[in-house]
């Protein structure tokens, strides 16, 4: 569950955390530094962790992004699991031009399953670099059937040519937000018989 930020009058507000995972040089950093500053910077390695922060103000919600951006180096991995630890949703992110990294990130999913119950966690399918198109060694056929398959969110990316980075962030808030509705408590069955609920505005269904 979301922890909730004190919202302004009457706006819903929600705080969620992000963790990017998977190879070193898939773009992890580059993806969110594109998507929090809109610009695009070939990145040194994360040393650990890396954090960023991004608000956005939807029709139905205010919601905050705390994105943590991990380490891709081997002698990272085994403290990586606790940056994800209360994570609410992860991109594991390979490059399309390597298809080393698309196996890892079958790995970085069996990681998560290990920490986190079935739909307690939007998990994200990402592959990067589509910039690197002629390059290409992981089909999109094979990214979605993967996803598919896992129950994965899916999307290619580039950070360099800004394809879908937004897209794929907002993909991932959206169904956040659609596990919150769902979450919500039901309206109790014993109200009184004369409320029409037709009328109510409140859009909830019963039953």
């Amino acid at each position: 569950m979301a922890q909730p930020v004190t919202p302004e009058g009457p706006r819903v507000s929600h705080m969620y955390k992000v963790v990017l995972l998977g190879s070193m040089s898939v773009g992890k950093s580059s993806l969110a530094y594109r998507y929090v500053r809109n610009d695009f910077r070939e990145l040194l390695p994360t040393v650990g962790c890396s954090f960023f922060t991004q608000i956005l103000e939807l029709d139905e919600a205010t919601v905050k992004f705390e994105i943590w951006d991990t380490a891709g180096q081997e002698k990272y991995h085994s403290v990586c699991h606790l940056y994800y630890r209360d994570a609410h949703a992860a991109l594991i992110v390979y490059d399309i031009a390597n298809k080393e990294t698309f196996s890892r990130a079958k790995l970085w999913l069996e990681e998560l399953e290990k920490k986190f119950l079935p739909d307690e966690i939007v998990v994200a399918l990402v592959g990067n670099k589509t910039d690197l198109a002629a390059e290409r060694e992981v089909t999109t056929e094979e990214g979605e059937d993967f996803a598919r398959t896992k129950g994965l969110l899916f999307m290619e990316t580039s950070a360099k040519s800004n394809h879908q980075v937004n897209d794929v962030f907002m993909a991932v808030v959206q169904e956040l937000l659609r596990r919150e509705k769902e979450k919500a408590p039901r309206p109790s069955p014993r109200g009184s018989p004369t409320v029409d609920l037709r009328t109510s505005g409140t859009g909830t269904r019963c039953c």
